[in-house]
């Protein structure tokens, strides 16, 4: 089921499109081809960039579908740390690395701040025994909250060389934040603002979620209005999903209860209104998800890379990467991702060898994200006029409003931009329309 295939209820199912083919079609069986494209040359000049999962948080949301731990010792963590740092030291030594700089790193979660500031350090200083990311356009580190304290903030930008940093602010209400399950209250943000300012990152951004259980008009224009006080490099604002493993949809399903996430079409709604209030403010739109202070400062090498093909080292357990156009998965088990490193192997759980036709739609429907498409990419990479490969489903959008085209460009609306999850399945392949996506 799309994520927005309606106007409709908000219903378990719903995700964020961020791969093709869906993940439900990565198999165990494909990672002879993962396994030899790792330890072969790079087939391709494309960047390389590298994600690096730390998986724990002080809560679990109750909207979150990620691979996280809770509850968890001090020796657990460190034997994770640990574990994390030996397979790195192993992906350094892969064919497909060799003599290639890191475009990008992304320190993702979870909560990467979970970490304590010795923690942090000890992990730079391992890490840089086997990689270094010291020439690298970007380093992003996701945080929340709570987690930051002032010597935090200041080993995240002189210890690891963060620039990119990324605060988990999702609402300023302190009342939503406790029924969605958030760690953190609205005073820990300002208090982290702090020295997340001092420290003077190049990019800051702060999340908000369009949608939390409990959002009503009156809180999300405070919360807009907050946001564009505190004038971050860029803001990123997600419609709430409700894939089926957060502990909404579980209660949803079991309970045969009615959704408490506020319907498409009041989401779209506040993020539109979002959207113009930061034009006004003096903010750009940079993708359906994003607005950027200064479009001539600040870019997003990891996502604008990604979209592209970009190889992707992914470290952690869970973790989504891509290699010579082969896409992986780590396993997704605690024990098992400790013990298969622990044992001198990477612990590669599946993969999905794309043809160049699932390639050319990946890249298209995950540029299309940005707003637009640029038909002569297309034909110079994949020999393909997309405009009239799906001629009927360009203009059957251009007809309701969703997007124009101009020349060799095809643009979104706002309409379209609103609901830009909700146009893509349409390119998929027949056999992965309306399947799982994950």
């Amino acid at each position: 089921m799309s994520s927005a295939a309606s106007d409709s209820k908000t219903e378990v199912g719903s995700y964020f499109i961020s791969n093709y083919p869906p993940y439900s079609q990565w198999k165990k069986d494909a990672l002879e081809a993962v396994v030899s494209a790792l330890h072969s040359p790079a087939i391709e000049t494309t960047p390389l960039g590298l994600y690096l999962h730390i998986p724990f948080c002080r809560k679990r949301c109750k909207f979150c579908y990620f691979k996280v731990f809770t509850d968890v010792t001090a020796p657990e963590v460190q034997r994770y740390v640990d574990a994390l740092c030996n397979e790195i030291s192993m992906v350094s030594e892969t064919e497909v690395m060799k003599d290639r700089p890191f475009r990008f790193v992304y320190f993702g979660g979870g909560t990467p701040s979970f970490l304590s500031p010795k923690q942090l350090t000890e992990l730079a200083e391992r890490l840089r025994q086997h990689i270094t990311w010291d020439g690298a356009e970007e380093v992003t580190f996701e945080c929340e909250p709570g987690t930051l304290s002032e010597t935090k903030v200041k080993t995240l930008r002189e210890e690891l060389g963060v620039t990119r940093l990324s605060l988990g602010v999702e609402n300023f209400s302190d009342k939503l934040l406790e029924e969605n399950g958030r760690a953190h209250l609205s005073k820990q943000v300002f208090r982290a603002w702090e020295w997340i300012a001092e420290a003077e990152f190049p990019n800051v951004n702060i999340d908000l979620i369009s949608g939390m259980v409990g959002e009503t008009w009156d809180n999300w224009k405070d919360n807009i209005r907050q946001a564009i006080d505190m004038s971050p490099e860029s803001v990123t604002i997600y419609q709430m999903e409700l894939p089926f493993n957060t502990v909404i949809s579980k209660d949803m399903l079991e309970n045969h209860t009615t959704s408490p996430v506020a319907d498409w079409t009041t989401k779209r709604a506040w993020v539109d209104y979002a959207f113009n209030e930061f034009i006004d403010a003096g903010y750009s739109i940079s993708s359906a998800y994003t607005v950027v202070k200064d479009p001539s400062k600040v870019n997003f090498s990891y996502r604008d890379n990604l979209f592209k093909g970009a190889d992707l080292l992914a470290t952690g357990i869970a973790s989504f990467g891509h290699v010579s156009g082969v896409h992986y998965q780590n396993v997704a088990e605690l024990e098992q991702y400790l013990s298969t490193v622990e044992s001198g192997s990477l612990p590669l759980g599946r993969g999905y060898v794309p043809t160049d036709h699932q390639r050319l739609i990946r890249e298209m429907v995950l540029m299309l994200k940005l707003g637009y498409l640029e038909l002569g990419y297309f034909q110079n990479k994949f020999g393909v006029n997309i405009l009239e490969r799906w001629k009927s489903e360009w203009e059957k959008y251009v007809e309701d409003g969703w997007a124009t085209v101009n020349g060799e460009r095809i643009e979104l609306t706002r309409y379209g931009l609103l609901r830009v999850d909700a146009m893509l399945p349409v390119f998929f392949e027949p056999e992965h329309q309306n399947v799982r996506y994950t």
